[in-house]
């Protein structure tokens, strides 16, 4: 049975708030728990509504459905909740192709962005410190496992950029033909907020400012969703290291 200090702790950390005052957040789910078990993050505690055999030889605790339901933050449940440590931000790389994002607001676009870079190689993730928290609980579940393999770390971006070696590319709708550009594979990549693209101090340090041409014949689409974008960017940048 949960005592009213795990309740309350628990549930505190559905608010970003708490999770960094506490230095924990949570994932649910068996596969996201696994994921997480078996990479490099800290477990505090497991909780369980069944025996599971595999998790046996972790931390874990047995409570019913209805408490599960107390502390999770999913209309469904999925049998099991974590509780595991915020790992410390590692420093950022000057080689290879990094993703930078300004002030992405929507979990579920960050979610699906740190999936593409685990799937394109891309092993960190720059954000403005206005970005959406890695650690919601809702950019956890939709990163199925992928959080483990891509580093997030939150700055102010304009003095990083200033001082970086790498060239700067980024998103626009005014860019140069991406497919026509030259795309070095080190490097950085930057997209913008869902709405208002990349902001005005940022997109004045982009260098290499590039679009994904429209081919519709009609060219009524505005935009495309940051994930999408994103995904279609990382993808030309990683066959330029096919053509090498």
């Amino acid at each position: 049975m949960l005592s009213k200090n795990q309740l309350k702790l628990i549930t505190s950390l559905h608010q970003k708030k708490y999770r960094i005052r506490h230095g924990l957040f949570i994932a649910e789910g068996i596969k996201v728990v696994r994921e997480l078990l078996n990479s490099s993050i800290k477990s505090v505690d497991l909780y369980t509504t069944e025996v599971i055999e595999e998790f046996e030889s972790h931390k874990s605790q047995h409570i019913s459905e209805l408490e599960l339901k107390k502390i999770s933050t999913l209309k469904t449940p999925n049998k099991m909740l974590g509780v595991f440590e915020i790992p410390s931000m590692t420093q950022v790389k000057q080689e290879g192709l990094l993703l930078v994002l300004d002030n992405i607001k929507d979990p579920g676009n960050l979610g699906t962005i740190i999936r593409l870079c685990d799937w394109f190689g891309v092993e960190q993730i720059v954000c403005s410190k206005e970005t959406v928290d890695c650690y919601n609980t809702k950019v956890v579940q939709s990163t199925m496992g992928s959080l483990t393999r891509v580093s997030l770390i939150y700055k102010d971006l304009i003095p990083f950029l200033k001082t970086t070696i790498l060239p700067i590319y980024g998103g626009f709708l005014d860019g140069e033909n991406l497919y026509k550009t030259s795309l070095k594979k080190d490097g950085i990549l930057i997209i913008g907020n869902e709405s208002n693209g990349i902001s005005k101090d940022i997109s004045d340090l982009v260098k290499h400012k590039i679009t994904i041409p429209r081919f519709g014949k009609l060219h009524q689409t505005e935009s495309l969703n940051a994930a999408t974008a994103t995904a279609i960017m990382l993808s030309e940048f990683r066959s330029t290291l096919t053509e090498m």
